[in-house]
């Protein structure tokens, strides 16, 4: 595995330079903004996230609008009480994408957001508990305990709120395996252990937050 520097110097190669690559990097959003967040927007982009895996991303784009409105600004409380008969409503509507194992996630994800702000005070502050360090932590969290939550559906999620987060895209994959760290994409414990321990490691060489760190893994693994 090579130090952090290496890393980023291949990277900025690939970029035109470090101060190109610089400004493509994005940050996380600091503790005290995610704790602003209100829930609803939690409930809202998790969500969009479900509903572009495996889908087209600018189709559910473009119906966000209606599915904003469809879903009554995805109120936590009020979705915590989702019925059959709303799951029924809301496939017949015509104006969203009627899978109905991702329309009761709604439902489900609202529990899960509504008992994480109960535990912790609000949303943000609960997935601020998981500091960079326990990232694999935040990700296995949600895949045990919200809806559809697993795989890079979460870390994307994370991502897009503005949690430090990591996503294992194919690129970032493939540098983690050019770098000996894991030899497949890491699902076992094992390596998803040892993708824990390099991101440590590079986080302490380096100073930078796991987007940063994620962009650029992703980046030296060539031309985008």
């Amino acid at each position: 595995m090579r130090q952090f520097s290496e890393i980023f110097e291949l990277a900025s190669r690939h970029k035109g330079g470090e101060a190109a690559l610089e400004r493509l990097l994005t940050k996380p959003k600091p503790q005290a903004v995610l704790e602003q967040i209100p829930p609803d927007r939690w409930l809202s982009e998790m969500t969009r996230c479900i509903f572009q895996a495996g889908f087209n991303w600018a189709l559910i784009d473009r119906k966000w609008p209606d599915f904003e409105e469809v879903f009554e600004g995805f109120d936590v409380n009020r979705w915590t009480l989702m019925s059959d008969e709303d799951v029924e409503r809301l496939a017949a509507t015509g104006r969203i994408v009627a899978n109905i194992a991702k329309i009761r996630s709604v439902g489900e994800n609202a529990v899960f957001l509504n008992d994480l702000a109960r535990e912790h005070g609000s949303v943000g502050a609960a997935f601020c508990t998981y500091p960079p360090e326990r990232y694999i932590d935040l990700v296995d969290l949600l895949k045990k305990r919200a809806s559809r939550m697993g795989g890079n559906a979460g870390q994307i999620f994370l991502r897009r709120m503005g949690v430090d987060a990591l996503i294992f895209s194919g690129d970032v994959v493939a540098a983690l395996i050019r770098e000996g760290v894991v030899d497949k994409a890491p699902t076992s414990k094992r390596d998803l252990t040892a993708t824990q321990e390099a991101l440590n490691t590079w986080r302490e060489e380096s100073g930078r937050s796991l987007n940063e760190i994620s962009q650029i893994l992703a980046f030296s693994t060539g031309p985008h």
